[in-house]
């Protein structure tokens, strides 16, 4: 088992520890926060993790070697935290809204999660838009690309709200380099509806030729492809118009801990699992086949 460190104590670190320890992978050695008596802090102690307030200094204070290292922060502290662990041999698996690291939307490139050590997750946006905008521009040439998403306001924490500009620089960026459109442009509605609503992402794509049947084949495609890491992922419409694809997908929570409007947390609460567990099988190739 690979021993790792959640550095963070809400909802999104709290699903996390929580998939950690239901992992045969991994296991939880420590969650971090910035004070002790937090809610999260004595949530994660409730649930068998030992715990440490102070920050990124609580790690080298815990005398203890982590092989993975999760980063539920914000984006302002992240590059901090890579700075204190590049030298360490850690992976740094960062679900902050920064463009650095390497990358990962396991649905398009998770295979090469295993050959890095600093992990980028995009954002919640990135990682339900990204597959389906991929599918469609490995076989139409995108001009254009724009994504907008909504969720609900008490899924947002904190630290998302103070990140909303880096959110949105991190998914635009993300959106241009994996499928090379011309532009890319994106948006975040924050919604304080009652009930509140599931998390759900709309998506355009301007290409010349586009035509109605292959492009629903990709987009079904790419939705089959990330249930099988998210199975509250859903897709509600696709249609073309002229040069022009629209595509609509609404992801729930399915897991316990989560409500079922957190499904932007849950899609990378995912991915982050899956990074992790990549490293882990790398370590341990026979036991290659037992994650998917």
């Amino acid at each position: 088992m690979l021993n790792t460190a959640v550095l963070g104590t809400g909802l999104l670190a709290l699903d996390l520890v929580e998939r950690i320890q239901a992992s045969p992978h991994l296991r939880c050695g420590l969650v971090i926060g910035r004070t002790p008596q937090s809610n999260g802090m004595a949530q994660a102690a409730r649930m068998g993790c030992a715990t440490a307030a102070g920050g990124i200094t609580a790690l080298a204070d815990a005398g203890d070697a982590f092989d993975i290292v999760f980063d539920v922060t914000n984006a302002f502290a992240h590059p901090g935290h890579w700075a204190k662990l590049a030298d360490t041999g850690a992976t740094l698996i960062d679900l902050t809204p920064t463009s650095g690291g390497t990358l990962i939307v396991p649905a398009v490139n998770g295979a090469q999660a295993a050959a890095h050590r600093h992990i980028g997750l995009i954002t919640c946006g990135g990682q339900a838009s990204i597959p389906i905008l991929h599918a469609i521009a490995q076989h139409y040439r995108p001009h254009h690309v724009e994504m907008v998403a909504t969720v609900a306001s008490r899924s947002v924490g904190r630290a998302s709200r103070l990140n909303l500009d880096e959110y949105i620089e991190a998914t635009g960026s993300a959106i241009g380099q994996f499928t090379q459109a011309g532009t890319a442009k994106t948006m975040l509605n924050i919604s304080p509806a009652a009930p509140p609503p599931p998390f759900r992402v709309a998506m355009t794509i301007v290409a010349p030729g586009v035509r109605p049947g292959p492009v629903r084949e990709l987009v079904e495609s790419a939705a089959t492809t990330m249930r099988a890491f998210v199975p509250g992922y859903r897709l509600l419409s696709c249609a073309v118009t002229g040069d022009t694809a629209r595509v609509v997908v609404e992801v729930t929570a399915t897991r316990g801990g989560m409500p079922t409007h957190a499904g932007n947390l849950e899609v990378i609460s995912a991915a982050a699992i899956y990074a992790a567990e990549q490293h882990a099988l790398a370590k341990i190739p026979a036991l290659k086949e037992t994650v998917r």
